[in-house]
């Protein structure tokens, strides 16, 4: 399947990628197109771009409503989802640690990237870790 978002990515997107190969579409392709378009290409699934199905809702991240469309109930994600939230979005209160340092390593990710692919196969390893690293942590 094919998917679109824009470029640029970072924690959001960065976490979205990863999803979509590791839960949802192993043969995902991506494609990124400018900030601001708003007309997504033919065929694609758009994702983080606001207005679309699969974005910011609620106050809540992209990452979140895709758990919420697939209806991913894993502990994990859940976890994952909250600090990609924090990372993501301004919040009020902050709860989770790692919010901070996960979006400073997307940022840095992508900066050391040529493109987004790149970018986001580069990514994929932190949140292949994270998700590890939640999974041993009790509750």
């Amino acid at each position: 399947m094919k998917w679109v978002t824009w470029e640029n990515i970072g924690v959001d997107r960065m976490a979205c990628g990863w999803l979509i190969r590791k839960f949802i579409d192993p043969d995902a392709e991506f494609s990124f197109i400018p900030m601001g378009q708003s007309a997504p290409l033919e065929g694609a699934e758009p994702f983080d771009i606001p207005g679309v199905r699969l974005s910011h809702h609620q106050g809540h991240c992209s990452f979140y409503a895709m758990l919420r469309e697939y209806t991913f109930d894993d502990p994990v994600l859940q976890r994952i989802a909250r600090i990609v939230d924090e990372a993501d979005i301004v919040q009020e209160v902050n709860v989770e640690a790692a919010a901070p340092g996960l979006d400073l390593l997307c940022r840095g990710v992508r900066l050391i990237s040529p493109d987004d692919q790149v970018a986001l196969e580069r990514g994929a390893l932190i949140y292949d870790a994270l998700y590890a690293q939640l999974a041993v942590e009790p509750g």
